[in-house]
């Protein structure tokens, strides 16, 4: 028969968890950080030396590598581990997926995330600030990653970085001017994912804007509110007065 585990375990397995979170919150930001370095130095100098170029890739590979021990442990260690692959679907994806391997890159919010989970509750307006880094840090990544993949061809319509950015911007706010736009299976690819990025986007800022309209609402009418349950106060005491007169009435000869 198969064992379960209580749910002191699971419990003592989400504590250990989180606790090797936290530990390596700052070894993953400096990694994301390196990863960033070793990503758009190629990309952005296509000079670069076949040795430097060599040593950029060993250091991808090796930082991949570390993302991967590093999602297996925090698997090993959750203790409902299908609820973990579910919950943290998007790194796994990160990792097996070629396409998306620009977005390790947002492991660095990741860490950042963690560190504050333990002493500040997710406010809207930091949430706010949470997605418009994570929309930056994306804009700047599918720039780098549609440029790997659009410079050298010669049918290409992208040459440059500032070029990549501004279609990266115009693809995530879902403007698409149409004057720049991928030509590889693979740049087309990263934009399907900004397109889809930009959809979120959109949905998460018309949230907010709801959501701050109820509250101005809400604001507005409390004080009105206020003054009707005073008004009500006000009428049963005038009541009651009027009833204490009418027994001192009813008592009179």
């Amino acid at each position: 028969m198969r064992h379960l585990p209580n749910q002191n375990q699971i419990m003592s397995s989400e504590e250990r968890l989180r606790s090797w979170e936290r530990a390596t919150a700052y070894p993953l930001t400096g990694l994301s950080l390196l990863f960033i370095g070793v990503y758009a130095w190629p990309v952005l100098d296509p000079g670069l030396s076949a040795g430097w170029q060599q040593v950029c890739q060993l250091a991808d590979v090796a930082i991949w590598a570390v993302f991967c021990v590093e999602y297996l442990i925090r698997l090993r260690l959750a203790g409902h581990k299908a609820r973990f692959v579910r919950t943290h679907w998007f790194d796994l994806a990160v990792l097996i997926l070629p396409v998306l391997r620009p977005l390790r890159a947002l492991r660095l919010l990741n860490a950042l995330r963690v560190l504050n989970r333990h002493a500040v509750s997710w406010t809207r307006g930091r949430l706010a600030i949470y997605v418009i880094s994570a929309t930056s840090l994306i804009v700047l990544m599918a720039a780098l990653a549609v440029l790997d993949a659009e410079q050298g061809r010669a049918d290409s319509r992208i040459h440059s970085y500032p070029e990549a950015l501004w279609w990266a911007v115009c693809t995530i706010t879902t403007v698409g001017y149409g004057d720049l736009y991928p030509m590889t299976v693979e740049g087309r690819l990263v934009a399907g994912t900004l397109m889809i990025g930009g959809l979120g986007l959109i949905g998460f800022t018309t949230g907010s804007l709801a959501s701050w309209i109820v509250d101005r609402i809400s604001d507005t009418e409390r004080p009105s509110g206020t003054a009707t349950r005073a008004d009500v106060a006000l009428l049963i005491n005038e009541i009651r007065e009027l009833k204490a007169e009418v027994e001192a009435l009813k008592r009179e000869p």
